[in-house]
């Protein structure tokens, strides 16, 4: 399967843009790019009504994971 990726340019508020910023920098998203990947798929699957928004969730957390980047539940 081949993804295609299109580049588009979108014009956010400044709002908008320390909104993601902030984001970013609490490590919520990786990248603004990426939050507003998440964003308009969650907003997707809200319309779809199918468990596909939580996909990139469990392959970031698999990824944790892969590199040790988490804590056991006695730790917690």
């Amino acid at each position: 399967m081949t993804l295609l990726r299109w580049a588009m340019t979108i014009t956010l508020t400044p709002e908008q843009q320390a909104w993601l910023q902030a984001k970013v920098q609490r490590r919520e998203f990786p990248s603004v790019e990426e939050a507003v990947r998440r964003l308009i798929d969650e907003r997707m699957a809200e319309e779809s009504d199918d468990l596909a928004w939580a996909k990139p969730y469990v392959d970031e957390a698999r990824a944790a994971v892969a590199r040790g980047d988490f804590i056991s539940l006695d730790e917690h």
